[in-house]
């Protein structure tokens, strides 16, 4: 598993790597790449963006982000962290997939 550091392709943003999991999306504007096939491992192809569309709740506490692909349409789900941008989460939180 990958925990990186990056810049942001969608807002420009660079972010930290998380320190404890593989960081996927950025905290301030939600947006990911669909760079992985599993969690972390960095061995998807398509590359292309991936939107954030909606939240569901996870597990326990924990609530994911659900994406699509701009690319190949896919819907693929992150993990919320702390220090996701709370404005957003709310916002998409009134979306349903």
């Amino acid at each position: 598993m990958k925990d990186e550091s990056f810049l942001c392709h969608n807002c420009g943003l660079n972010v930290k790597s998380l320190g404890y999991t593989a960081r996927d999306h950025c905290p301030k504007c939600l947006y990911s790449r669909h760079v992985d096939i599993n969690p972390g491992d960095r061995l998807e192809t398509c590359q292309g963006m991936l939107i954030p569309i909606a939240i569901e709740k996870h597990k326990k506490a924990a609530y994911k982000i659900i994406y699509q692909c701009e690319k190949c349409e896919r819907i693929r789900k992150n993990i919320m962290v702390e220090d996701d941008n709370m404005d957003l989460i709310i916002a998409l939180s009134v979306n349903k997939t």
